[in-house]
């Protein structure tokens, strides 16, 4: 390639003929000749006679310059112009762009697409085979080098994937890479980020040939995994690399009690300068943090910046036990009344004997006023708190009189206990009741505020003990330890020294008791489960994380092994997301407390260039067409110097200019007329516009003002429009966008209506339009894109402005979609209608009271015309977009299930266009035996 500053040429060799415009000037210039001027008397005969035809003794100088530029435009469109084109490659051999394909490329994944058909573009110019890779894709061989048209063709199906290689995938891909005959050249399109094994893989590569890194020097954001400290929900993340101060908004998600997701809670991570970790504290209502689903960085668009919470920040369930034979008393001397006020909110409550309690396998049993506890459940109940269980024992006066832990540790009490109980600021005592002393740092209840009304007048005091000291988290003013801690097992027993009611203290009627039961009792019980808790079991995944951040349901995976998941190192065996087991579900996120990020690093003899890049613009195309176009003026003007514009050639003279103002027709260039009836000047009905939407079928979509929702509107149809072209006698044209307030509505069959939640509602006009074309035969697709989580979209944002819009419609009784429907069997015989999502329920206008099922006949006689509306919230515009070249626009669902769901999609749109331009003429019943053999009854 030949380059002059921003604009290079394929084939340079071809401008040389630009040196032959002089001469094409001079010749341009003597033809034709110049006629030999003559006096002769007889011309006074002729004149005021009109020729009908005439020449120019001289071609204009203008005229010659529309066609010496017109000749320019050919030469150098043939000689291949690019403009910014990239700088070519030294070599001949093979070229095999290597991607890493992780996370880290997600955000950024559309330019390394770029980069990668460019690479291959180039190494086509060149003659050269290339041969594209992954590195999250598991090697099957030595990659093949193909012709690079070919290569390009594979690109739409490269993804990223949300893990990064292992030591062990690189030293695969290292092996069959040395499997490769010959020699090849690599470029690799890196991630940016550092990891272990990859210099094996670089040294094979660089064996074989020159190896160029193309990676964007960027910032990397990671959210490691929530974790519960002290009452609050602690988020990290990490960056590299390490920069100026910065602070990142972090995002907690979760459902509303409509079941809609949405952003509950935020948060702010401050970055120090050259730091690359930050930490927050979120403290969120127990009932909200319930609700709490992931968290995540806004905007990053990557699997790690997604943290998924598990069962450890869920609701907890406590077990109360008290006393047998517990006497009926008042309400506010019940042991338990206080600790049901101050549990309740955050935990699931089960009370009954401990035998029962032990058998719901609680994460927290309390026991209040509990003295002897029989032999057997002693056991039960020593085994449970070392499996990781919480006890929760209160004193009392049953707890105060017994001999228990008098001589000897009781491994169900953190401390031994002296006889009796000790009694202060009551009437036969002396002395004021106490008060309690600030909480030390190591206590789980450091940094909670006492209040000065807290006192207590009797408790159960423990025997001086070396270990009393540090297994005290709570004491009076004087000392008295007042809540005390141990380990046992992997679990823990705590006691308080007074009543879980306020007999003893008030602590129970004040806000610091729900505080310190918040921290003991709803805290306990998250932690993750150990290696031998998950030997020998099986997790179902329910979610995976995709590498933009996005969480796919999964029905169809199989389970994996709990020694696989305890490894935690993600591969296509392990995906980040959701995995459930018998009682409980974990998280596998992507980033853990040991992830480091680091900036990549490369050797001196690889070359590094950066991701961002001006893209390469071929202009071949646009100077042909601009050499055509002259080369049309040219035809006009040499018939206006000639005087054969006159009578019918005026008319085809002005079909050229008018396809000279125009342009080129383009196959999306018919919505363009929309816009143009936005003008308050404007006709009601447009010519041009009435034109292109009547020559041939057209299918419609409603505008919305949202760029985005647009496009995909347009691209699905073009889709649909392409499938009805291939499998029916329906050819469409291409799909145009309407505005209800300006355009006509007649001229289309079906209108396809996106719902936004932010769409304005229509005036009184467009109601008068729309239902004029609802009760002339046009049919409406409503859309809400919900998935229909409310049920007929009532509870979105979008099925709630569909409701408003409705209610200027005349619109007929609807109902689900009977399974007799004509829309069932219009075309293909279906029986759910799925688009990007995939629920059952659309809705229709409703079958006639009287349409009864005839005898022997499976369906009903509906032959009396097309339903009106179709309501549903699948987003079905997603599932059939395609792109100009025809390949799918969007992914839908994963792998093959995804792909089939995708085809059902466009066998209902095949269904629905059929049932608008046919009515319900397959519902006739001599269709039945040809229907019944093909459901094979």
């Amino acid at each position: 390639m030949w380059t002059i500053g921003p604009l290079g040429f394929t084939a340079p060799w071809l401008l040389v003929a630009l040196a032959a415009l002089p001469i094409l000037w001079l010749i341009l210039r003597a033809v034709p000749p110049a006629p030999i001027r003559r006096r002769f008397p007889g011309v006074a005969l002729l004149l005021g006679l009109e020729d009908r035809e005439s020449q120019a003794d001289r071609t204009p100088w203008w005229l010659m310059l529309i066609r010496v530029l017109a000749v320019a435009a050919v030469i150098l469109g043939f000689a291949g112009p690019i403009l910014n084109p990239r700088e070519e490659r030294a070599g001949s051999g093979p070229v095999l762009v290597l991607l890493d394909g992780t996370w880290a490329d997600a955000r950024d994944w559309p330019a390394r697409m770029d980069w990668a058909e460019a690479l291959l573009d180039e190494a086509g110019r060149n003659g050269r085979t290339a041969a594209v890779a992954t590195l999250t894709a598991e090697p099957t061989g030595a990659p093949a080098f193909t012709d690079a048209a070919a290569a390009i063709t594979g690109l739409p199906n490269l993804s990223p994937e949300p893990w990064q290689p292992t030591a062990e995938a690189d030293a695969a891909w290292a092996e069959a890479l040395e499997g490769v005959e010959g020699g090849f050249d690599t470029v690799w399109i890196a991630d940016g980020l550092a990891r272990e094994g990859r210099e094996d893989l670089l040294r094979v590569l660089e064996d074989k040939g020159s190896v160029t890194v193309v990676q964007a020097p960027r910032r990397i954001f990671a959210l490691r995994p929530p974790r519960w400290e002290e009452g609050a929900i602690v988020l990290s993340a990490i960056r590299t690399p390490t920069g100026p101060a910065l602070e990142v908004p972090v995002a907690a998600v979760g459902t509303d009690p409509a079941g809609i997701e949405r952003e509950l809670a935020t948060a702010t991570l401050d970055f120090e300068a050259g730091s690359g970790e930050a930490e927050v504290a979120l403290e969120l209502p127990a009932e909200l943090r319930n609700r709490v689903t992931r968290f995540e960085l806004p905007g990053a668009r990557s699997a790690a910046a997604v943290a998924l919470t598990d069962d450890a920040l869920r609701r907890r369930e406590v077990g109360l036990v008290m006393g047998a034979g517990e006497r009926e008393q008042l309400e506010l001397l019940d042991p338990l009344h206080y600790l049901r006020e101050a549990l309740a909110p955050n935990a699931d409550l089960v009370e009954g004997p401990l035998p029962d309690v032990l058998l719901a396998n609680p994460d927290v049993i309390v026991l209040a006023d509990v003295a002897q506890i029989p032999e057997g459940e002693a056991a039960d109940l020593t085994e449970w708190v070392e499996n990781g269980g919480l006890l929760l024992r209160f004193a009392g006066p049953r707890l105060a009189a017994s001999d228990l832990a008098r001589t000897e540790e009781d491994p169900l009490l953190p401390v031994r206990l002296r006889a009796g109980g000790r009694a202060v600021g009551g009437a036969m005592s002396w002395g004021e009741p106490k008060a309690l002393a600030p909480f030390a740092e190591e206590s789980p209840f450091f940094g909670l505020s006492i209040p000065p009304d807290v006192t207590v007048n009797a408790q159960v005091v423990a025997q001086p003990d070396p270990t009393l000291a540090e297994r005290a988290v709570a004491q009076l003013q004087d000392g008295t330890p007042l809540v005390t801690r141990k380990a046992l097992g992997a679990g823990q027993v705590v006691l308080f020294h007074v009543t879980a009611n306020a007999e003893w203290s008030s602590l129970p009627l004040s806000g610091l008791f729900v505080s310190m039961m918040d921290r003991l009792a709803v805290s306990s019980g998250g932690a993750e489960p150990e290696a031998a808790e998950l030997e020998g079991t099986v997790w179902v995944p329910e979610a995976a994380l995709d590498a933009q951040g996005e969480l796919v349901a999964l029905d169809t995976q199989p389970g994996v092994p709990g020694e696989r998941l305890a490894e935690g190192i993600l591969g296509p065996d392990l995906r980040p997301g959701l995995y459930a087991g018998e009682d409980r579900r974990i998280a596998v996120n992507v980033v853990n407390d040991g992830t480091v990020l680091e900036p990549a690093r490369w050797p001196d003899s690889v070359r590094v260039e950066g991701l961002e890049a001006a893209r390469e613009l071929p202009l071949k195309g646009a100077l042909l067409a601009l050499a055509m176009m002259l080369l049309l003026v040219d035809v006009l003007a040499s018939l206006a110097l000639s005087g054969r514009l006159r009578g019918p050639r005026a008319g085809v003279a002005a079909a050229l200019a008018g396809l000279l103002l125009v342009g080129w027709p383009q196959p999306g260039a018919a919505q363009d007329a929309a816009p143009a009836a936005e003008e308050p000047e404007a006709e009601p009905v447009d010519e041009d516009f009435a034109l292109a939407a009547t020559e041939q079928v057209v299918l419609a979509h409603v505008l919305t003002g949202d760029p985005r929702v647009d496009e995909i509107a347009e691209a699905g149809l073009r889709g649909l429009s392409n499938t009805l072209w291939q499998r029916t006698a329906i050819e469409p044209a291409a799909p145009m966008g309407v505005d209800v307030e300006t355009d006509e509505l007649s001229f289309f069959p079906l209108l396809y209506w996106p719902v936004t939640a932010e769409m304005p509602i229509p005036s009184r006009e467009a109601y008068e339009k729309l239902n004029r074309y609802l009760a002339t035969g046009g049919m409406i697709l409503f859309d809400t894109r919900d998935a229909d989580l409310g049920g007929f979209g009532t509870a979105t944002p979008e099925g709630q402005r569909l409701q408003a819009i409705a209610r200027g419609l005349d619109v007929p009784a609807l109902e689900p979609i009977p399974q007799d429907h004509v829309l069932t069997r219009t075309f293909y015989l279906l029986q759910e209608f799925p688009g990007r999502f995939n629920e059952p329920e659309i809705w229709v206008e409703a079958s006639p009271p009287d349409a009864a099922l005839a005898e022997g006949m499976p369906f009903r006689d509906l032959n009396d015309g097309v339903t009106p509306v179709v309501i549903g919230g699948n987003d079905w515009a997603s599932a059939w977009a395609v792109d100009e070249g025809g390949a799918p626009l969007l992914r839908i669902g994963r792998g093959m299930a995804g792909e089939e769901q995708r085809e059902f999609a466009h066998r209902f749109g095949v269904n629905l266009v059929m049932h608008v331009l046919t009515g319900n003429y397959k519902s006739d019943q001599v269709h039945v035996p040809a229907l019944l053999e093909r459901l094979g009854q």
